[in-house]
């Protein structure tokens, strides 16, 4: 057995540790339900030599064979029936269990780690990974109980009868078990482990393909776009076939040798060499003939399900190694924050060891102001923004909320505290209020409506078949602007002290846009704002702006302040201006309040 497998083993009963009893219980009701079947071989057996022996036929001893046998087929369908029913019954509860796990965990886990992971890729591990586990639960215990004690009780019977043609009995089993280890080598669990990530990358390719239609149908690259999905086809064809090459001797190979006419061959080859050399009864012959074919059938089955068996061994492995995801540390004794001042000391983070993104970060956001933060595509403005709620920790250096750093602060604590929105919304397949209340679930209906308002998305709403009722995309779907203002009016509505924008109104119409950004800062109080900004008009908002470049700060200042260096804002700026995005029109005043530092 390879160390991979084994591991994987290991894993597979840490998970399905709790239902180590059911286990038991399909195990054993499957072994009686395989021992009695046996009863109407055996019977049949006895019956012929009652009926071959010379003389008067004994009919009590022949109705008590035809009685044990039927009774012991009766048997073998009642354990059956039981320990099929229990052991689905125990896949449902362990596939729940796992799927719950998953989501428990995924949840859990840090929320950069699941934007730096394919879709396709989760998707498979909880729905694929743990459909495929259903062999292993459902199937294998009972098979695995009647594949070897089947043939024990009936070698026990055989060798009682005769020994030599017992061992010829066993020569099929005997080569196909020879096969079993070729099934086995490194090279074939590397084709197997070649084959799942080939499916991967057809999930991600279909994933991809779907989710840009919109865009390869606009700009013509369908046929870019068909070669990804191609390409990913053709590598798993590719590996399909040197799989199929590489196990189909072995697999034919042990299919004849448990087939009937090959048991059959070898029973009666040995069979008639001992009885022409008179050292076996004729009748003797009967229960080789019988018994040898239940003595292979339910090693065929398990090799039937050999495929299946080490496929939900490989998606038990991948669930375990989702599970051992290092989540972010909860403190063991949390401090709450006094307060709502945000400060950067020295912050230093890469997503890969030796490649860093921010480099020696120091800022203090005030309560009471908005901070912009600007620069060039990726200068590291989105990852400084995502430190702060907490969706990665820094490598170096430290963020603190309130005077307390952000690892000894409780998450649901610092989520009451830190509201985000993003350019990518992700909305629940929930009703419109249920969205908008997501972080205050127990909100009125009329609170719920007036976040709405502020986010200008109210009117809209009212135009959806049932209104706030409206189930998002099942019985309406929203545009990419409103779907932000949806998430805008969300966190309005959680009034979190500390609001973290990236760019939140990238998709909005102009009107729309300067309402949602009114909503934002008016009446702020001593709410603290950190928001990405694209736009001139955001950044004439901001009290403070900040240069970023190279995941360093280069410049910061008030905007008025930063255009009279003439430095490297004032370049963005006049870059902007000559894009055509924001036009002339836009003013800088002088800006209120106490900045960032």
């Amino acid at each position: 057995m390879t160390e991979a497998i084994r591991r994987n083993r290991l894993r597979g009963s840490a998970l399905l540790r709790p239902h180590l009893r059911t286990f038991a219980a399909v195990a054993v009701l499957r072994v009686i339900g395989a021992i009695a079947g046996l009863a109407p071989l055996l019977a049949v057996v006895e019956l012929g030599r009652t009926l071959l022996t010379p003389g008067p036929v004994d009919n009590d001893r022949a109705w008590a064979a035809v009685a044990v046998g039927a009774v012991g087929l009766l048997v073998r369908l009642l354990c059956t029936a039981a320990s099929s029913g229990l052991g689905h019954l125990l896949d449902g509860q362990v596939q729940l269990t796992l799927r719950r796990e998953l989501a428990a965990r995924l949840a859990r886990v840090p929320i950069g780690w699941l934007h730096r992971r394919r879709t396709g890729e989760l998707a498979k591990v909880v729905g694929e990974d743990v459909s495929a586990v259903h062999p292993f639960i459902a199937h294998a215990p009972g098979e695995l109980a009647a594949a070897f004690v089947v043939p024990l009780v009936s070698l026990v019977y055989l060798f009682g009868v005769d020994w030599r043609l017992t061992l010829i009995t066993l020569i099929p089993v005997l080569l196909a078990v020879a096969l079993v280890p070729l099934l086995m080598l490194p090279s074939r669990v590397r084709e197997q482990q070649e084959f799942d990530a080939a499916l991967g990358r057809i999930a991600d390719s279909v994933v991809e393909f779907v989710q840009g239609i919109a865009v390869v149908k606009a700009f013509g690259g369908s046929e870019r776009a068909h070669r990804s999905f191609r390409t990913a086809a053709d590598d798993f064809v590719g590996i399909f076939t040197h799989w199929v090459r590489g196990v189909s001797a072995v697999a034919a190979g042990m299919q004849v040798a448990l087939s009937p006419p090959f048991v059959l061959l070898a029973v009666l080859t040995g069979g008639t060499a001992l009885i022409v050399s008179g050292s076996l009864a004729p009748a003797d012959l009967l229960p080789f003939l019988l018994l040898g074919l239940g003595l292979t059938a339910p090693v065929a089955a398990l090799g039937h399900g050999f495929d299946d068996l080490t496929a939900a061994g490989r998606a038990l492995g991948r669930i375990r190694k989702l599970l051992d995801v290092r989540l972010l540390p909860e403190p063991a004794a949390p401090i709450v924050p006094r307060g709502h001042r945000v400060e950067l000391r020295q912050v230093r983070f890469g997503y890969e060891d030796g490649r860093e993104v921010l480099r020696g970060i120091d800022l203090v956001l005030e309560p009471g102001t908005v901070t912009a933060i600007v620069g060039p595509s990726g200068g590291g403005k989105s990852t400084l923004v995502q430190l702060l709620p907490r969706f990665f920790d820094p490598t170096h250096g430290s963020i603190l909320l309130g005077g307390v750093d952000l690892r000894n602060i409780d998450s649901r604590e610092l989520y009451r505290r830190v509201s985000f929105v993003f350019q990518d919304v992700r909305l629940l397949r929930a009703s419109v209020a249920d969205n908008i209340a997501l972080a205050v679930p127990y909100s009125e209906r009329g609170e719920v409506i007036r976040a709405a308002k502020r986010a200008a998305i109210h009117d809209r709403i009212l135009e959806l078949p049932r209104g706030y009722e409206t189930v998002l995309g099942t019985e309406a779907n929203l545009s990419g602007g409103e779907a932000q203002r949806i998430s805008i009016a969300r966190a309005l509505l959680a009034d979190a002290p500390v609001l973290v924008l990236d760019e939140a109104t990238s998709f909005a119409d102009p009107q729309a846009e300067q309402v949602v950004r009114r909503a934002l800062t008016a009446g702020r109080g001593d709410r603290t704002i950190l928001v990405i900004a694209h736009r001139l008009e955001t950044v004439v908002d901001a009290d403070t702006v900040v240069m970023l470049e190279d995941g360093s700060i280069v410049e910061r200042g008030r905007p008025a302040e930063l255009l009279a260096r003439n430095g490297r804002f004032a370049e963005f700026w006049r870059s902007r201006q000559l894009s055509g995005g924001d036009g002339s029109a836009v003013r800088v005043g002088a800006g209120q309040g106490g900045g960032a530092r």
